[in-house]
């Protein structure tokens, strides 16, 4: 590879990772702004800290990590924070892996424990104020109401529920509409690996000829 194609392929990797940090800063915002609206609480008992803001949060912010060490390591060819980039995109990848695998083989069960936790969190609707607006956003954004059904709110359903008595519940509605979009989902999930792939692939092929550019200088 000659040097010219190097200094192209390192501006490759610096622009790529630039646009993902900023992407990570979005979403770092966004994730900041639902803690501070705190329009969705949580609703699950048993994993009180899962709200959408601290979920968007972590996100924002391993994008943010990542990204920022893609950028430095190209632009400064610096063999270490690529290959902590490298380390850490292989990381990523590997855990989503397990994650789906996890995902799949524990369908059922999940599900279970999903729709329990969620009923569960209907009960502390009337003492829980965190529970409450988390119900309240999701029925409203939704158009949905209860978790499987209007029965569960006991014949008194909230003034967020849909006035339409035969309303699907939100757990539902939900499921129904990750069936009838798995296509795209399943196409956004895999054009993320193989963005993470492309990203390690670069990172590898530039340090590997940082590497020798070094000892053809007798650096």
């Amino acid at each position: 590879m000659s040097m010219n194609s190097l200094k192209v392929l390192k501006y490759v990797v610096f622009f790529f990772n630039l646009l993902f940090w900023v992407c990570g800063c979005t979403i770092l915002g966004f994730g900041i702004y639902f803690l501070m609206k705190n329009s969705f609480g949580s609703l699950f008992y048993s994993l009180p800290s899962l709200t959408l803001g601290n979920v968007v949060i972590i996100v924002g912010s391993i994008i943010m990590v990542v990204a920022f060490l893609g950028c430095m390591g190209s632009i400064k060819e610096n063999k270490c924070l690529l290959m902590s980039f490298f380390v850490l995109l292989l990381f990523i990848l590997l855990t989503e892996v397990i994650m789906a695998i996890l995902l799949f083989a524990y369908e059922q069960k999940i599900d279970r424990y999903v729709a329990n936790d969620l009923s569960q969190s209907i009960q502390r609707y009337k003492s829980d104020n965190n529970t409450r607006m988390a119900w309240d956003g999701i029925q409203q954004h939704l158009e949905c109401c209860g978790v499987n059904s209007t029965n569960e709110w006991n014949g008194h359903p909230p003034e967020s529920c849909p006035k339409d008595p035969k309303t699907q519940g939100c757990y539902v509605k939900a499921k129904l509409w990750f069936q009838s979009n798995f296509l795209y989902i399943g196409i956004l999930i895999i054009s993320v690996c193989v963005i993470q792939v492309l990203g390690m692939s670069f990172a590898l092929t530039l340090n590997c000829q940082i590497e020798k550019t070094s000892q053809s200088l007798g650096i």
